[in-house]
């Protein structure tokens, strides 16, 4: 059932009124924003809204109050309180981001410990685990500890835990990813894989395991035999995300089915491990809420989203103006705002990118296969050589304009990778983000996007 922003803040305000005036004065707190860990600062919810690359600030009665999108908040997927009134910010890719939210801006960058981290603190504790929201496929021969502790500057003091190395090792990285929370004197654990929730104390050692019962028999993931490209690996898709609650006890996000789409939270006592309860929320991400009088509440996501002026769309940018690749010379400059009116995929690339190779022929036939003036691709090669970028033009003869980035994109625009595309809907506002090159069920997805935003009224 779907509900108006009018409808649900009301509805949040009735139920916060059912527990005591100093206890409704707190408010609800937010536990996880979709499928990604919140964190209550103050009076304030801030969640990770990664398909937006921003941050969304929620007061006590789930209404929006705030926004952050810093070009460098590429997308965040896990939020944590750090000392004092800061955030501390996984991106998708591992990177740490400290954020300011008094003056919204990124103040402190540091790189993954593992090929990609997810970070959980505790006051100035933070320790960083193996993300479940971004798994390479890395050999590993389990010399490296299961979590990284790390200084308030990002870096590695010592290692923590052991992990798990499977028969195959480059698939260690996925059986010993997972989400992560940190209590006073301990870390909790839930892999990615398995059907388990762990207490470790601080040195590492593990204490209680608890388990849902959720697999019958629990397996290793493997690489199926006699796949045609792209490979792909099998594996249970268990635990999504942790987050210790207001009221001490443990929250943790999984699924009841091995591919993680049907949702379930579960509840569990710090002390002991015991699952006090859970609730199935099927299908749909949700936005996860604890009341003022310890009741779980889930609301729609994208209603909640949406309270924002833009409807919970933000504008891109910054603005380009960059020079046209024509065959002999420079081109005519093309500007950001040429594309109002149009749903637009802008797309950053470069010749010496492989999986940008793989890409180029998709936006060529999903180019060709929706309508103009509608539809328009502004593909931005990030080349420093001018050479290389016409020959790779040549080679592939885009029936889209190419534009000049000289190298300068990644500067202006803080991607963690080529390809990187946005999607942008008629007033050039986000609809979502791209990173890497996902093969052809991805374009199936964002050919449906688009046919999708194309027919909504336009004046």
């Amino acid at each position: 059932m779907r509900y108006t922003a009018a409808s649900l803040i009301g509805a949040i305000y009735l139920f916060g009124l059912a527990g005591c005036r100093d206890a409704a004065e707190r408010g609800s707190t937010l536990l996880f924003l979709g499928r990604f860990p919140a964190a209550r600062v103050g009076d304030v919810s801030w969640g990770a809204d990664p398909a937006r690359s921003r941050l969304v600030a929620f007061d006590g009665r789930l209404r929006i109050v705030r926004v952050i999108a810093d070009p460098r908040l590429a997308s965040p997927v896990a939020v944590a309180p750090w000392e004092g009134a800061q955030l501390l910010v996984t991106e998708r890719t591992g990177e740490g981001l400290i954020v300011d939210p008094a003056s919204g801006t990124v103040v402190r960058e540091w790189p993954s410990p593992f090929p990609a981290s997810l970070y959980a603190t505790r006051g100035a504790r933070v320790v960083a685990s193996r993300s479940p929201y971004f798994v390479q496929f890395i050999g590993e021969d389990g010399s490296v500890p299961l979590f990284w502790v790390l200084d308030t500057l990002g870096r590695p003091t010592h290692g923590s835990g052991t992990i798990r190395v499977p028969r195959n090792r480059y698939l260690t990285q996925l059986v010993n990813a997972g989400a992560i929370a940190l209590g006073a004197d301990a870390i909790y654990f839930a892999p990615l894989v398995r059907d388990e929730i762990i207490r470790y104390d601080a040195t590492g050692y593990p204490g209680w395991r608890a388990s849902r019962g959720l697999l019958a028999r629990e397996t290793d993931p493997v690489f199926p035999p006699d796949q045609e490209p792209p490979i792909r690996v099998a594996y249970a898709h268990v635990s999504i995300a942790l987050a210790l609650g207001p009221d001490g006890r443990l929250y943790a996000l999984g699924a009841e089915d091995s591919a993680g789409t049907l949702l379930r939270l579960d509840v569990l006592d710090t002390a002991s491990g015991r699952i006090l309860a859970h609730r199935t929320l099927g299908p749909r991400d949700a936005a996860v809420v604890i009341d003022p009088g310890g009741a779980i509440r889930t609301l729609d996501l994208d209603t909640l989203l949406a309270q924002s002026p833009t409807g919970g769309r933000e504008m891109f940018g910054p603005p380009f103006a960059l020079p046209t690749v024509a065959e002999r010379g420079g081109g005519d400059t093309v500007r950001l705002e040429e594309y109002r009116g149009r749903v637009t995929l802008v797309n950053f690339w470069a010749s010496w990118c492989d999986p940008c190779r793989e890409e180029f022929p998709h936006m060529a036939a999903l180019y060709r296969e929706l309508p103009r003036p509608d539809f328009a691709i502004a593909a931005i090669s990030d080349d420093v050589s001018e050479t290389q970028m016409r020959r790779f033009v040549r080679e592939f003869r885009p029936p889209f304009p190419i534009l000049a980035g000289a190298g300068r994109m990644k500067a202006t625009y803080h991607y963690r990778g080529l390809p990187y595309s946005v999607l942008l809907d008629r007033e050039g506002r986000v609809i979502q983000r791209l990173f890497g090159f996902g093969g052809a069920a991805e374009f199936r997805r964002l050919r449906e996007t688009i046919a999708s935003e194309l027919r909504k009224p336009y004046p």
